[in-house]
C-alpha cells in the first residue's frame, strides 16, 4: 500500500491552522425534510423545464433527491431524515397517526445520506400510493392534526446533539397555505394554537422551522394566513418573504440549494484592539478551491478503513524506539537538542488572535496585494458583550476616513500581515431592512452623514435592497520576502522595445468587441474536472448504467466564434500585426521550431483545401443535403476554413451553416 509520505509524517498543527485547504467547520447540520403528501399535493401540477406537467408532490421530491446528492458529496457529515405527512399508513417511533419516515435498512431515521437512500428515494413516486398512500391528515369534526404531528416527530429526531454543536433544521415543503381552512369554530382556533404552540416549542429549543412554499397555478401561495405565524415572520421579514414565494416554483432546486448550503462560520477569533480591549469576530470564507474529497483506504479483504501509525526505529540496535522523541538542529559543528515541548515554543509566534497595529489610506492598498481570497469578519456578541457596538464605531470610521486597518493575524506556523477593509453597504433607502436588526439604528444614522462619492447615490437607488452585509474583509497582505521586482524589458535584435501602430489597437479594439462576454460572472462555470469526477462516483455509488452527462463550461463558444464577423475581425487583427505574407509554419520553420506535429497539421489543412474544393458548399446547404455527407467530408470544409473540428454531426452542419450566414 502506498501512503503519501507527507500526510502521514505532517505537522498536525499546521494542518488545522491551514484555513485555504481545509475549512474547520463550527457546527454540522441535523436536517428533517417535512413534505406534506396530501391528495392536493398529488392534484396540482405545474410545467417544469421540459414543459412537461409535474405535481407539486413531484417537484419536492425531485429537488430533495438533487440536494441530497450534493449534500453526500459536498457535506457527507451532515445527518438528514425524510419525513412526510398526510399520510395513510404510519411509521414514526412516536406511532402518530399521518406521519412516516422514509428510511432504508442498516440507517438510523436522522443519520448521514447514503447511495442507498438516494436510490431508492428516487423511485418513491412509482410506489408512494401503493406502499405509504396520501389522505388528508386534518379533517373537521376529529382532533386529529397531522401537521402536529410531523412537527412533534421532526422535533424528536432532532434531540439528538446540541444546538451548540449542531445547526437544526426543518425543511417544510407544502402548497397549502390554510391547513385548518376547512375547520370552524373553536375546534379550529384550539388545533391552531396547539400547533404553533409546538412549533414554538421546537424554536426554543434551538430548531430553524424553513419554509418552501409551492404556489398554485391560479393564485399564489399566502404565508399570513397561517405559516408567517408558524415559523416567526412578522414586518419587514414577512414583506421581504412575500416576493420570494413566487420564484419558488420557478427555481425550486436553486430554493433549496440556498437554503442548504448557508455560509457557515469557519472559526472564532479575537480581535484584539489595544491593551484591555478585544472583540470576538466570526470569520467565514466567500471563496474557497473546492476539491476532490480525501481518498480512504480499505482492507482488501474486510472492506474496512484502515489506519496509518507510524513507528521510529533506531538506526543502531533496530529496536522500536519507546521514548519521546527528541530533535536536534546542528549549529557550529554541535547538534542543539531540542525537545518537542520547546520547538512548539520556538514555533509559536502568535496565539491565533487578530491584533491591530494600525491604520492607513486606502489608497495604499494595491490590487496586487492580495495574496489570496479574502475572509470576510462579522462581530459576534456570544461570548464577548460589546463587540457589535465597539466593530460598528471602527466600521463607521474606517468608510468615514477611508482608511483600512493593518493588522497581525496567524497561527503558529502561519503568521500573517492582514488588512481589514470596512465593506460598504448599498441601501434603496436608509429605511430599507438590513440582514441583521442590530445594525439597522447605526448604519441609518451611517448612511444619513456619510458623504457618499458621485456615483454611489445612483446605484444606491437602481439596486434592490441592501446588495452585501455590512462587515469587513481580512485580506491577506504580502511579506517584504514575497514581493518579486521583475524587470520588464522587452526589445528586438536592434534593442528597441516593440510598439503597437494606431491600427493595430483599432482592429484589436474590434475584436474585443466582437468577442465580448456579456451579462459575465464567475458563479457561470463550474469545475469541467471536478463535475466529471462527481458524476462518475454517482453513477458508480447509485449503480446507473450510464454516466450523466457534463457540461464543459470553460469550452469557448464555436459557434459564437465562427459567426463571419468575429472570423473577421480575427483575419484582421492578424493581417494588422502580421501583414499579408505572414506564414506561421514558415516562420516556424525559420526559428528552426517546427516539429513533425505542426508539419502534420499543415499536411492535413492542405488536404483539407484541396478536398473542400470538389464540394458546392453553397448548393447543399440550400438544398439540405449537408446532412447526407459524413462527418470526415463535413471536416473538410471546417479544417479548410480554420473552424473547429469538435463535436458530433449535427454541430458540423450548424457551425458550416452559421460560417456560411445561412
Amino acid at each position: 500500500m502506498e501512503l503519501d509520505p507527507d500526510d502521514v509524517f505532517r505537522d498536525d498543527e499546521e494542518d488545522a491552522d491551514n484555513e485555504f485547504y481545509r475549512e474547520k467547520e463550527a457546527t454540522k447540520t441535523l436536517l428533517v425534510y417535512l413534505v406534506d403528501a396530501s391528495p392536493k399535493m398529488f392534484s396540482t401540477s405545474c410545467p417544469s423545464g421540459d414543459q412537461k406537467d409535474e405535481t407539486h408532490f413531484q417537484i419536492a421530491v425531485s429537488c430533495i433527491s438533487q440536494s441530497l446528492k450534493t449534500q453526500i458529496i459536498n457535506r457527507s457529515y451532515d445527518e438528514v431524515a425524510i419525513c412526510f405527512f398526510n399520510t395513510r399508513e404510519k411509521r414514526n417511533l412516536q406511532e402518530l397517526n399521518g406521519v412516516f419516515i422514509f428510511n432504508v435498512a442498516e440507517r438510523e431515521y436522522l443519520d448521514r445520506p447514503t447511495a442507498r437512500l438516494i436510490k431508492e428515494f428516487d423511485c418513491i413516486e412509482e410506489r408512494f400510493m401503493k406502499e405509504i398512500g396520501s389522505q388528508n391528515g386534518i379533517i373537521s369534526g376529529t382532533r386529529e392534526n397531522s401537521l402536529y404531528n410531523a412537527l412533534w416527530v421532526a422535533q424528536a429526531l432532532l434531540r439528538k446533539g446540541s444546538a451548540k454543536t449542531a445547526d437544526k433544521r426543518i425543511l417544510l415543503f407544502t402548497n397549502e397555505d390554510d391547513p385548518f381552512g376547512n375547520i370552524k369554530g373553536a375546534t379550529k382556533i384550539d388545533m391552531t394554537r396547539t400547533t404553533l404552540q409546538r412549533a414554538k416549542d421546537a424554536q426554543d429549543l434551538g430548531i430553524s422551522i424553513e419554509l418552501l412554499p409551492l404556489s398554485q397555478p391560479d393564485e399564489e401561495f399566502n404565508v399570513s394566513l397561517f405559516f408567517a405565524d408558524l415559523i416567526g415572520l412578522e414586518g419587514d421579514d414577512l414583506a421581504q418573504f412575500l416576493p420570494l414565494v413566487g420564484e419558488k416554483l420557478v427555481d425550486m432546486k436553486d430554493q433549496l440549494r440556498k437554503r442548504m448550503f448557508t455560509k457557515r462560520i469557519v472559526r472564532k477569533i479575537a480581535f484584539s484592539i489595544a491593551n484591555g480591549l478585544s472583540i470576538e469576530l466570526n470569520t467565514y470564507a466567500l471563496i474557497r478551491p473546492t476539491i476532490p474529497g480525501a481518498i480512504t483506504w480499505l482492507d482488501s479483504v474486510s472492506n474496512c478503513p484502515l489506519k496509518a501509525e507510524r513507528s521510529f526505529i533506531c538506526s543502531d540496535t533496530g529496536a522500536l524506539v519507546q521514548e519521546p522523541l527528541k530533535r536536534y538542529q546542528p549549529y557550529k559543528n554541535e547538534n542543539i537538542k531540542i525537545s518537542v515541548e520547546e520547538l512548539s515554543e520556538i514555533k509559536r509566534i502568535s496565539t491565533g488572535q487578530l491584533r491591530l497595529l494600525g491604520f492607513k489610506p486606502l489608497s495604499c492598498l494595491k490590487d496586487y496585494h492580495n495574496l489570496r481570497p479574502s475572509t470576510f469578519i462579522f462581530p459576534s456578541d456570544e461570548e464577548v458583550f460589546g463587540s457589535t457596538c465597539i466593530f460598528i464605531a471602527l466600521h463607521r470610521s474606517m468608510l468615514r476616513l477611508e482608511r483600512f486597518a493593518v493588522a497581525f493575524y496567524g497561527s503558529s506556523s502561519h503568521p500573517q500581515l492582514v488588512a481589514l477593509i470596512a465593506q460598504f453597504i448599498f441601501l434603496n433607502s436608509v429605511h430599507d431592512a438590513l440582514a441583521e436588526p442590530r445594525w439597522k439604528d447605526a448604519m441609518i444614522e451611517e448612511m444619513t452623514h456619510y458623504q457618499f462619492p458621485e456615483n454611489s447615490q445612483k446605484e444606491i437607488i437602481s439596486h434592490g435592497g441592501q446588495v452585501e452585509p455590512p462587515g469587513m474583509h481580512m485580506i491577506y497582505l504580502p511579506y517584504s520576502e514575497d514581493i518579486r521586482h521583475v524587470e520588464e524589458l522587452y526589445s528586438d535584435s536592434n534593442g528597441a522595445a516593440p510598439k503597437a501602430t494606431d491600427d493595430q489597437i483599432e482592429k484589436a479594439t474590434a475584436l474585443m468587441k466582437r468577442i465580448d462576454l456579456k451579462d459575465f460572472s464567475v458563479c457561470q462555470f463550474s469545475n469541467p474536472a471536478l463535475q466529471r469526477h462527481y458524476a462518475v462516483l454517482q453513477a458508480l455509488a447509485l449503480e446507473e448504467p450510464d454516466i450523466p452527462e457534463t457540461i464543459d463550461e470553460t469550452l469557448p463558444d464555436e459557434e459564437g466564434m465562427a459567426k463571419p464577423g468575429v472570423v473577421s475581425a480575427v483575419e484582421e487583427f492578424k493581417l494588422s500585426v502580421y501583414g499579408d505574407n505572414y506564414d506561421e509554419e514558415k516562420e516556424l520553420v525559420g526559428n528552426g521550431k517546427a516539429s513533425e506535429a505542426s508539419k502534420k497539421r499543415k499536411a492535413i489543412a492542405d488536404n483539407a483545401v484541396k478536398e473542400s474544393a470538389n464540394y458546392d458548399w453553397d448548393d447543399l446547404a440550400d438544398n439540405g443535403k449537408l446532412k447526407d455527407l459524413t462527418v470526415v467530408e463535413l471536416k473538410y470544409y471546417l479544417t479548410a476554413h480554420s473552424l473547429p473540428v469538435a463535436g458530433k454531426k449535427e454541430a458540423l452542419i450548424s457551425r458550416i451553416l452559421t460560417h456560411m450566414g445561412k
